[in-house]
């Protein structure tokens, strides 16, 4: 489906938008920028004048010494003929000029409104980026961005610059030809542009439904290869394609229409300039046979008409550019106005660690306001102990690492580390205390030294080699061929998960965090790997707040504490053996796990 933007600000008007852009436009504080607009401007009236008060006059003299039949002027005639394609040169060389002046300009002010953009997602919450697809958004911000070089260029380059010839055509037509020759000038344009206006708008209506099909074409392609796997188990790749097929069919169908209306747009606005053409020589010709008018006159009225025309004939895409630029700015606005969930407050404080002592204290949270996952938590995790939490699925022990994240706030109580409540503190310099290493760990489309590097920016070759070593992944990386420089491939698809969970605790290490999060990082993993990632992950954690949240639990039998969370509550807590001896709900759990070990070792022998 294509991104819902229903519940965000309401679409803005197009001059909204284009005053919403001024400022990326002309920009405070860059005096070169606006120096480079002046001089496009300037360029622009410069090649305006030319093009109308140069090259017709030049040619329309031209014309009439060779009418009158006097050899003599030919060397007049030739310099006539030569400023009249001096004219169009200089013309084109304005406007190239003006090009290559305001191409920064328009090349910056995109650049800053994508970095703007790009940084607003990333201080979106959580629930907003689990509740976007990712290809349909990353579409809208390209869209958004693309279409500002070419609105602007439209803008400013074609609609101003027609605007002021437009005045000097009917200035010319007035002082020589006479009020009638500038009412049929003005009648033509105005049927022009309502004409053009209909139609387009007409057409613009088309295209925003053709632009949802594709955005939902793209998002379903992009959502369909990163669930690759998935799509293999299950033998999905017919159904897929046919999904696919069925997106892009009524992709094409638009698009087919929305070509068609094209047509229909260029052949109505070329019956009405040709008319217009018509109308204003036979005027000018009905005038020569009166012998008011010279036949340079009538080559005048050709070509002033003719170079008025010309962007007259773009207006159509002209517009529609403009309007389906300001369309795609708008949506690009729109995500730049959702509203950040999570905030710091006023004069935020950075967060200073001590020790890392963590608490919990009578913290309420829920996704949904009709859906609470806790209820009422407290959880105290002194500086350099290690905290178990387990439970059933559903229970809200992968809550917990998000809200001490602050990917969300909590809806009730506070959470503290060494006594700052987090949502008084700054994100970053949370966030910069806390480190995880998670059950699915996700890697960039790079090498596995960059991915160990983003645990630190700027760490060095040596710091990204003792990280490795720290997590016992140097040695399988040093038998590599391209050693660091070797690619992980998407998301990390080219590593196993053992060799992933150690690239992420060498991650974690590189950032040397205060505080550390272990959320179910070996419950993937075989027996085997997660006997090993588990050692390395004894010697991470030392010295360290350690909150580990696990599903299988021998791998927390040792932790100093164990909280068993039920329904979004604390059921039990304890060590491991006072646990067991309550004969509670872990008892229950632990009895349950070692049967199925047991069963599984079982039809293990049974299999040999």
């Amino acid at each position: 489906m294509p991104p819902d933007t229903s519940t965000g600000p309401m679409r803005e008007d197009g001059f909204a938008t284009l005053r919403r852009f001024l400022p990326y436009l002309w920009p405070s504080g860059m005096p070169l920028i606006k120096a480079r607009i002046v001089t496009a401007f300037g360029f622009v009236l410069l090649s305006k004048i030319v093009q109308v008060y140069g090259a017709p006059f030049a040619l329309q003299g031209a014309v009439d010494h060779m009418a009158k039949g006097d050899r003599t002027a030919a060397t007049l005639v030739i310099a006539l003929v030569v400023g009249y394609a001096a004219a169009r040169f200089g013309s084109t060389l304005f406007d190239n000029l003006r090009n290559a002046v305001f191409e920064w300009v328009g090349q910056d002010a995109t650049r800053r409104l994508a970095a703007s953009v790009f940084r607003h997602l990333h201080r979106l919450s959580l629930r907003f980026h689990l509740g976007r697809r990712t290809g349909a958004v990353t579409r809208i911000v390209e869209r958004g961005t693309k279409s500002i070089d070419t609105m602007l260029y439209f803008l400013l380059f074609n609609i101003a610059p027609t605007i002021l010839e437009l005045a000097m055509v009917l200035g010319i037509f007035g002082t020589r030809f006479g009020a009638w020759l500038v009412i049929a000038t003005l009648a033509m344009v105005a049927i022009y542009i309502g004409f053009t206006r209909v139609v387009t708008d007409w057409r613009n209506a088309l295209r925003v439904r053709m632009n949802e099909l594709d955005t939902r074409a793209v998002a379903h392609a992009v959502d369909s290869l990163l669930n690759f796997e998935t799509v293999k188990y299950f033998n999905a790749e017919a159904r897929e394609a046919s999904r696919y097929e069925s997106a892009v069919s009524s992709y094409a169908r638009a698009a087919t229409k929305n070509e068609t209306s094209l047509a229909w747009l260029n052949i109505g606005q070329a019956a009405i300039t040709n008319t217009m053409m018509a109308l204003g020589m036979a005027l000018v010709v009905a005038g020569w046979a009166r012998g008011r008018f010279t036949p340079g006159d009538a080559v005048l009225v050709s070509t002033l008409l003719a170079q008025l025309f010309r962007p007259l004939d773009l207006l159509g895409m002209v517009y529609r550019t403009i309007r389906q630029g300001l369309t795609d700015m708008a949506a690009l606005f729109d995500l730049l106005d959702t509203a950040e969930e999570v905030v710091d407050v006023p004069g935020a404080k950075p967060l200073v660690v001590a020790g890392g002592h963590v608490r919990f204290e009578g913290v309420c949270f829920g996704y949904d306001p009709d859906r609470e996952i806790l209820r009422g938590i407290d959880l105290d995790v002194p500086a350099g102990t290690n905290l178990a939490i387990v439970g059933p699925s559903g229970a809200g022990k992968s809550t917990i690492a998000r809200l001490l994240f602050r990917f969300y706030d909590v809806t009730a109580g506070r959470i503290t580390i060494d006594g700052q409540d987090i949502a008084r503190v700054g994100q970053d310099s949370l966030r910069r205390a806390i480190g995880i290493v998670p059950q699915d760990t996700v890697l960039f489309n790079d090498t596995i030294g960059y991915n160990i590097a983003y645990g630190r920016d700027g760490a060095d070759a040596d710091a990204i080699a003792r990280a490795a070593k720290g997590a016992a992944i140097d040695g399988f990386v040093e038998r590599l061929s391209a050693g660091y420089d070797t690619e992980v491939g998407e998301r990390g698809l080219k590593l196993s998960g053992g060799e992933k969970q150690r690239v992420a605790i060498a991650r974690t290490l590189l950032k040397d965090p205060p505080v550390l999060i272990l959320d179910e990082a070996t419950s993937a993993l075989d027996s085997g790997t997660e006997a090993e990632i588990l050692d390395t992950l004894r010697l991470v954690s030392r010295r360290r707040t350690t909150i580990t949240i696990a599903h299988r639990l021998s791998t927390i039998a040792d932790a100093d504490r164990i909280v068993v969370l039920d329904d979004g509550r604390v059921a039990e807590q304890g060590s491991h053996a006072e646990l067991i001896a309550r004969d509670g709900l872990y008892a229950a759990m632990w009895a349950r796990q070692a049967a199925e070990a047991r069963d599984a070792e079982e039809a293990a022998i049974a299999a040999e």
